[in-house]
């Protein structure tokens, strides 16, 4: 899995800034809050799904966590659709949706943190970013009636959070994989 990342870091890369961008304009727009809390996590998670759905059938046959990168893309793409098929869903259903998303994409990503552990140094970040997704997801659960604008908050303050970490993330798997092509072709 170490060497699907390190070849795919720039999708990672994407995903963390897909995920800063959807906090930033969280924060620009938030009077608009239930349009703007649609539109911005559909697309939000359709994009993140579809770069991580990416990231997992790129990854070669066999390789250990394949199957949670393609699970959690699938879950963010489902989660997009279902949230631009259903825009007039109420507030305390698309809460529940993003809720549960953070909630499952938190377990995948501290799952691959685990199975990284030994391949990677400061897998500890990966970590932190699922306990982040998870932890968010159940404070939405927990405050589903706070209101509509500290909830758009955050939810943008989450994900500028969890992009750098993604950025974070990847920027370091890109000096493994610049490494490890040094290694293999050295001048």
């Amino acid at each position: 899995m170490l060497e699907t990342l390190k070849r795919g870091w720039w999708l990672v890369v994407l995903r963390g800034i897909v995920a800063v961008l959807f906090g930033v304009l969280a924060f620009a727009y938030p009077g608009r809050a239930g349009e703007v809390l649609v539109f911005l996590f559909g697309a939000y998670a359709l994009v993140n799904g579809l770069f991580t759905l990416g990231l997992g059938i790129r990854a070669p046959k066999g390789i250990p966590g394949k199957g949670s990168l393609v699970v959690l893309g699938l879950l963010g793409v489902v989660a997009g659709i279902l949230t631009f098929f259903y825009p007039g869903v109420t507030a305390l259903s698309i809460l529940w949706v993003i809720a549960f998303w953070a909630i499952l994409t938190g377990i995948f990503e501290i799952s691959a943190a685990i199975k990284l552990r030994k391949e990677l140094s400061n897998e500890w970040m990966l970590i932190l970013a699922g306990l982040l997704s998870a932890a968010f997801g159940v404070v939405v659960i927990a405050r589903p009636n706070a209101g509509a604008l500290s909830i758009i908050w955050l939810i943008a303050a989450y994900a500028i959070v969890f992009g750098v970490m993604l950025l974070t993330v990847a920027f370091r798997m890109r000096g493994l994989f610049m490494q490890a092509r040094r290694a293999a072709h050295p001048a």
